[in-house]
């Protein structure tokens, strides 16, 4: 029983040994793929705290980045914020200075009060407008009805004293205007006259009694410069006319009253005057055109015509009619005679009778009215 029982334990330990040699195997190549695997995760620990380095220094760069903008952007808003501020503080200063503006106003009853009063007020004054207007208006009016009697009154001075129709025409028009804004029917008489008056001044024409005046005068300095008169010599007393002589002979002695043949060449030859001097002859001719002056500005035709006459004959008589000068100046004379100097100018009495009829009537009713009132 014991041999049998040591047996057992003996293949117990062979087991036992040769378990224990299969297991030592195992476990030295367990060490050694522990080795190699501990170098390979030092490595790896290595690689991965640079991967860790790096990424915590992209990390710090981006976060020093993300700061800046954040410095950035805090700048901006506190600048925004500092405006914005500003403007609040400038719009709550409008905001007291409107309040005060408003406090300062007057309430909705003042201003219906005040609009009440200035709508009265506006009505007074268009009421003593109205009176104003109604009692100027008469006076306005009469004011310009003396006017135009006034105008009447020149244009006949014009007319009598200065025979001047142009002005007196423009007169009587300013007159017949005022009557016109009358707007008066019983003016109607008095516009006619008026009509008229102007019809007559127009349809005969007008009269230049100063420019015939100053050509007239410029003819009398032009007479003052004449120097040569027509040459009348008589024969010398020694020398009487044949009666038996014959036609060339007497021709010649008619002749010879005007040509002498003078055989001293060396004496210079001097016209003879016949009969009137020089001096005499132009003050005849410049007597005769003041004449023609005055006449021309009294209207005096006759007077006028008759003085020219005379200064045509005074030419003839005693100037040569072959000086260009002399010539002209009987041109001149000539057409001027033709002219007229006196018109027959309208009779404006009757027209201011009639404008002053008129205005007594319509003053006639204003007096009644003043009595009434008195």
């Amino acid at each position: 029983m014991t041999q049998a029982s040591d047996k057992p334990d003996a293949k117990a330990d062979t087991a036992t040994a040769s378990t224990a040699s299969t297991s030592a195997a195992p476990a030295s190549e367990k060490n050694q793929s522990r080795t190699s695997k501990a170098s390979s995760s030092g490595k790896g620990l290595v690689v991965l705290a640079l991967l860790c380095g790096l990424g915590g220094l992209g990390a710090g760069v981006w976060s020093v980045m993300q700061i800046q903008a954040a410095d950035q952007l805090s700048v901006k808003q506190q600048q925004q914020l500092s405006d914005v501020l500003a403007n609040t503080q400038s719009v709550a200063k409008n905001e007291q200075q409107l309040r005060a503006q408003l406090e300062k106003m007057p309430s909705a009853a003042q201003l219906q009060q005040g609009r009440e009063l200035l709508a009265d007020v506006q009505a007074e004054q268009q009421l003593l407008a109205q009176r104003l207007e109604t009692i100027l208006g008469a006076s306005r009016q009469d004011w310009r009805l003396a006017e135009a009697e006034h105008l009447l009154r020149m244009a006949s001075l014009r007319l009598s004293a200065l025979h001047d129709t142009n002005s007196a025409g423009f007169l009587l028009e300013a007159a017949d205007h005022i009557l016109m804004e009358q707007n008066d029917p019983a003016a109607f008489a008095a516009r006619e006259q008026l009509a008229r008056s102007i019809t007559a001044l127009r349809s005969g024409g007008s009269l230049d009694r100063t420019g015939l005046f100053v050509k007239l005068g410029a003819l009398y300095q032009q007479a003052n410069q004449l120097t040569h008169l027509a040459p009348s010599f008589t024969q010398d007393a020694q020398m009487p006319a044949a009666q038996s002589a014959s036609h060339w002979e007497r021709w010649w002695d008619s002749v010879s009253h005007y040509i002498r043949i003078d055989f001293n060449a060396s004496e210079q030859v001097q016209p003879l005057l016949a009969g009137q001097s020089l001096t005499q002859v132009r003050l005849a001719l410049g007597l005769a055109l003041e004449q023609a002056q005055w006449a021309a500005l009294n209207g005096a035709q006759a007077v006028y015509q008759q003085a020219l006459q005379q200064a045509l004959d005074i030419l003839d008589a005693h100037f040569s009619i072959e000086d260009p000068n002399v010539k002209g100046l009987r041109t001149q004379i000539s057409e001027l005679s033709e002219q007229k100097v006196r018109q027959e100018l309208p009779d404006l009495s009757t027209a201011l009778t009639t404008l002053q009829a008129y205005i007594n009537k319509r003053s006639a009713p204003q007096d009644d009215a003043t009595e009434e009132s008195n």
